[in-house]
């Protein structure tokens, strides 16, 4: 069984609270928060601080570390700290977040989601220079699941749309393993010199062969790996891990040859911290994320953690793969978001198109 993804949380007073394997194939807008509480439970006493996390699908094993290691550092300063999660596609958190969860940090998947926040004046203009790397305390990209001896020999992105292969991955409207997913695709082609119209005719077919579009990362990995739903998953690099790891043998990653660059950022919500009185604990707690206790459990958790030195020790975890930045497909990550995923653009094209 799928053991991480599939359990209720408790519910929260004012939150939503659903069940992690959730797996809709509505579409935009359809997924839903997941909130659980870390180590440390609520407040008991009034100089306490509780602090919300509203982050991304898969990253609920990695908060829930971290979360824990903080709240230890901070007990032994004699600082009291509770912290909630809340998890869910990234662009639906995105949204959540403005329409009134008040969330202390967001640590979503996407540049643009996190910059909606911005558009709105929940985050200060300047937010990606608050933390060192430019807000950016790990890295990722995305790679490719298969069944037990990869039966159907994929090995590269173009294997994607052969004949009788089923892909899972999910919708880019929802989810930032969606948008990175459809953008790695179509960089692939790009990257290999490919030209827009080629990377538009190979993203098209590769979606016809997508039989159900989860709204988050979580969700497309119960898909594949509990239902046995299709021939390959594209994910997130340490999702790939835990899911392999849940599945006892029955799955293997492939690292594909070349993949695009995920820059998953972090931030304050500053009008909800102003307003809560809880900046400086929010501070720590994102400052936490770039020590080496912190990097430490980021790269155990198998995200690319941007410390040179982390990295370099923890090199065996992650194999060599040739990262493009957006920049190979777009002139940022706004500019992508509204080239590909605005209401009208490639994707929604492309994917009536497929089906």
């Amino acid at each position: 069984m799928w053991k991480h993804g599939l359990f209720l949380f408790s519910i929260l007073p004012g939150l939503v609270v659903v069940g992690c394997g959730r797996s809709d194939s509505a579409g935009a807008g359809a997924g839903t928060s997941n909130t659980d509480v870390a180590a440390g439970s609520a407040p008991s006493s009034e100089n306490a601080v509780e602090l919300l996390n509203v982050s991304y699908d898969p990253t609920r094993e990695l908060w829930k570390e971290l979360n824990e290691k903080f709240i230890a550092q901070q007990k032994a300063a004699g600082r009291e700290i509770s912290i909630k999660q809340s998890h869910g596609g990234s662009g639906s958190q995105a949204r959540a977040v403005i329409d009134g969860l008040e969330a202390d940090v967001v640590t979503l998947a996407m540049w643009s989601d996190t910059d909606q926040l911005r558009k709105k004046g929940l985050i200060k203009e300047d937010w990606e220079s608050s933390f060192p790397n430019r807000s950016l305390p790990y890295t990722s990209t995305i790679v490719f699941v298969v069944r037990k001896g990869n039966p159907k020999s994929i090995q590269k992105w173009s294997d994607l749309t052969r004949g009788g292969v089923e892909v899972i991955t999910p919708n880019p409207k929802t989810s930032g393993n969606g948008k990175l997913a459809f953008l790695a695709a179509w960089g692939s082609v790009i990257n290999s010199g490919g030209t827009e119209e080629d990377a538009r005719s190979f993203v098209t077919q590769l979606y016809k062969q997508v039989p159900v579009l989860d709204t988050a990362a979580r969700g497309a990995t119960t898909t594949f790996a509990q239902k046995g739903i299709g021939d390959v998953h594209l994910t997130w690099e340490n999702e790939a891990h835990l899911e392999v790891t849940e599945a006892k043998g029955e799955l293997e990653i492939v690292f594909p040859e070349v993949s695009i660059l995920a820059e998953p950022y972090v931030a304050i919500v500053d009008t909800n911290v102003d307003e809560k009185k809880t900046r400086a604990a929010a501070e720590d707690y994102l400052k936490f994320l770039y020590t080496p206790e912190g990097q430490a459990v980021i790269a155990k958790q198998f995200y690319r953690p941007t410390d040179a030195a982390v990295l370099a020790a923890n090199a065996a975890s992650f194999p060599a793969i040739n990262l493009f930045p957006v920049t190979k497909v777009a002139g940022s990550w706004e500019d992508a978001q509204v080239k590909f995923f605005a209401d009208g653009a490639e994707f929604d094209r492309i994917y009536e198109g497929a089906r």
